[in-house]
């Protein structure tokens, strides 16, 4: 086992503070200091020093970070081999991914893997593309489902190994008595003179929208904000605008709306990874479960 302390700093290094580290570990802040304290006793080095209301690193903490990457990918793959060679077909898998994910593809793949290990625990966590690589870092989740976005780590950190997993195609979402309603599909350069319905600004959803609404040679006029999909399409099927919506995404059934798919360039999607602890990807349970999930990308 690797010094629960290494992790601890780790996480003080990824979240910038005690307290970010703490939230994550499930520790209490002043824990989280101890075991700093401990781990530069025993190293016989400095590893952080106080900044303002922050810490800040030391170069040595900084080496030792660096270095431990190394040392965590080697004991996810050691616990790949003797996952391998366990024949009970114990254990447990944790998986996260944002709401979307966590609705429509997360379900079918926790019933998949307990089907296939019955004796095998599956846990959803339901939770934001960022969110979800400190749960990776942190042990908390072994598989996060995530979207592509400014916030989530390069696909060069060493810490992780992420994959594409597919695309998720942006629909335009109109109420059943609006003009376009019985049309097949439609260019997004036709709708600039709609009313939009969007998130707030600085969102990733917003900034999809924009960006492709720009592209297509306009700014949308936002009339109203909505964050859950719900939300957005009560507003739409009440005539209050318009709104895009992943095809993913699943809508209230009771909603007076349409789907139609955009044609043309461009066509807004979402690109969808997973995502893993490095070295992990040999664990029988999280193979199993990348397995599934890109099984299920294929059939889409």
């Amino acid at each position: 086992m690797i010094d629960r302390r290494l992790q601890v700093l780790r996480m003080v290094a990824a979240c910038g503070t005690v307290t970010g580290a703490a939230e994550a570990l499930h520790y209490t802040p002043s824990a989280v200091s101890q075991q700093l304290r401990s781990l530069s006793r025993d190293l016989g080095v400095e590893l952080v020093v106080q900044d303002g209301r922050r810490i800040r690193l030391t170069p040595a903490a900084r080496v030792l970070v660096e270095r431990s990457d190394d040392l965590f990918t080697a004991w996810e793959e050691v616990r790949g081999d003797v996952g391998a060679a366990d024949t009970g077909g114990v254990g447990t898998l944790r998986l996260c991914g944002f709401s979307t994910a966590a609705s429509s593809l997360l379900p079918q793949v926790a019933l998949a893997v307990r089907a296939a290990r019955p004796r095998s625990r599956v846990r959803i966590i339901e939770a934001d593309p960022e969110e979800c690589f400190d749960l990776l870092l942190a042990d908390e989740a072994d598989v996060a489902v995530v979207v592509a976005t400014a916030g989530v780590p390069a696909s060069t950190d060493p810490r992780f190994e992420q994959h594409h997993l597919l695309e998720d195609p942006l629909d335009l979402l109109v109420a059943t008595t609006h003009r376009l309603a019985g049309e097949e599909s439609v260019h997004l350069g036709d709708l600039a003179q709609e009313t939009w319905i969007m998130d707030r600004p600085g969102r990733p959803y917003h900034q999809l929208l924009q960006a492709a609404c720009v592209a297509a040679g306009f700014s949308p006029a936002a009339a109203h904000v909505a964050t859950e999909w719900d939300t957005g399409a009560a507003l739409v099927a009440a005539g209050l605008g318009v709104s895009l919506v992943p095809r993913l995404a699943h809508l209230p059934a009771d909603h007076a709306v349409v789907r139609i798919p955009l044609r043309g360039a461009p066509a807004p999607s979402r690109h969808i990874l997973t995502g893993v602890r490095r070295g992990s990807s040999r664990q029988p349970l999280i193979a199993l479960a990348l397995a599934e999930l890109a099984a299920r990308a294929r059939a889409r």
